[in-house]
């Protein structure tokens, strides 16, 4: 039985493009997990070329940060053909490790690839110790498990096993087994396994009741529901159980959404992070904070609950029907410089604000503040009323200092 040691996790957050990648490691990512240009699950996820690969390294690099590169998909005959030459590619880049789930691409990369770690996908559906010693033997160095193990599951893992293990934390959660979904290739003729989910688990479906003698009815035209059904889960979010995650032994906590915004991977890279670090100066005397949980609902696009770790989920945890209305912040942009001796900020425009607007800055290390807009003007100093146009240049004064970097939301 291996000795349980507390020892701080990664904080790792997904990367759908250059300019998310830096964002994440400038808010507190570990390390980033990202797409190449071949074997990956997100084929409009904005996938890196060699080139911005080798940048997103140098920069994390800098900060002290790892890149993953996701190769994940399930291969058919012929896929593999290159895979050789494409590992060795982001070894000689500097990537820190692949995260593969076919054996065939495993063994491509180990035998062709030498020097680069290899994580196993949760595509794999790695469940328990046993699974985990294989693919060790085998030579991996890490295991994601699936998000269908137990808190008491990784517990038992941990306890019978060394190599390190990877949980997700945070975001969607897959209708099917750890990814394995044909219903996009049903709905949509695009193949969830190969990098084209359409999510038809979100779509919305009408109901009907068949009755043998009777004609088919439509619940909604009936009156019995309010309105259509989805077949998927509430989200995942895990910020109020650091502790047992840590005790527990997982060595990286995963953040979904490698398709999420700017403002998504900021917001809750910067919460873990802080949680995290919270945590481990004082494990003792370590609370949750409410201002975590509530700066996670401004990002939040779902419901959130624990997913599989404390028990299978609930009704309450699948989007059936009606849901909750949650509170929505609407990122309206970052900054780009500041100015301490004017006070004035110059703003890059993400979404349309204007003055009167009750606006939110929020930066690295959890800085925040609020200010109503009193004035603006536009790259050429003429005053504005408005920023309707997308990535427009704005100026305007901010009283709190703000840093290149930080981010400005505001309700919708």
């Amino acid at each position: 039985m291996m000795t349980k040691e507390l020892k701080r996790p990664e904080v790792l957050a997904p990367a759908g493009t250059l300019e998310k990648l830096k964002t994440a490691i400038s808010y507190g990512a570990d390390a980033v997990y990202i797409g190449g240009n071949a074997y990956g699950l997100r084929s409009r996820a904005g996938n890196f070329t060699y080139e911005e690969m080798a940048e997103g390294v140098a920069f994390a690099k800098a900060h002290n940060a790892k890149v993953y590169v996701a190769a994940n998909m399930v291969t058919h005959e012929f896929d593999a053909k290159g895979a050789g030459e494409f590992f060795c590619e982001l070894r000689d880049i500097g990537i820190s490790a692949v995260i593969v789930s076919d054996p065939a691409l495993i063994e491509i990369c180990i035998t062709e690839a030498p020097g680069l770690p290899v994580h196993l996908s949760t595509q794999s559906s790695a469940t328990n110790f046993e699974t985990l010693e294989f693919w060790k033997n085998e030579g991996l160095e890490r295991v994601v498990l699936g998000r269908e193990v137990s808190m008491a599951e990784v517990k038992a893992i941990r306890e019978n096993t060394d190599i390190e293990i990877e949980a997700f934390i945070h975001g969607a959660m897959c209708i099917s087994y750890s990814g394995r979904c044909t219903l996009s290739n049903h709905m949509s003729h695009r193949d969830a396994n190969r990098g084209g989910c359409s999510q038809s688990c979100r779509w919305k479906y009408d109901l009907f009741e068949m009755n043998l003698d009777k004609e088919r009815q439509s619940l909604i035209d009936a009156g019995e529901v309010e309105e259509p059904f989805s077949m998927s889960a509430v989200d995942m979010s895990m910020i109020e159980h650091i502790p047992d995650l840590v005790q527990n032994g997982v060595d990286s906590l995963k953040i979904e959404g490698r398709m999420k915004s700017i403002h998504y991977v900021s917001t809750v890279s910067n919460v873990y992070k802080k949680a995290v670090d919270s945590y481990m100066e004082d494990p003792e005397n370590y609370v949750c904070k409410q201002e975590w949980i509530d700066e996670l609902w401004k990002v939040a696009q779902r419901e959130l609950a624990t997913g599989f770790y404390y028990g299978v989920p609930s009704d309450e945890e699948q989007l059936f029907g009606k849901r909750r209305k949650i509170p929505v912040f609407k990122f309206i942009g970052e900054v780009l410089s500041y100015d301490e001796e004017t006070k004035i900020a110059t703003i890059r425009q993400r979404n349309h604000f204007r003055i009167n607007d009750d606006i939110e800055f929020y930066g690295p290390g959890f800085t925040h503040s609020h200010q109503i807009i009193t004035e603006m003007w536009n790259e050429l100093d003429e005053p504005i009323e408005k920023a309707p146009n997308a990535m427009m240049i704005v100026k305007m004064p901010v009283e709190n200092p703000v840093k290149p970097g930080d981010m400005i939301r505001k309700r919708k």
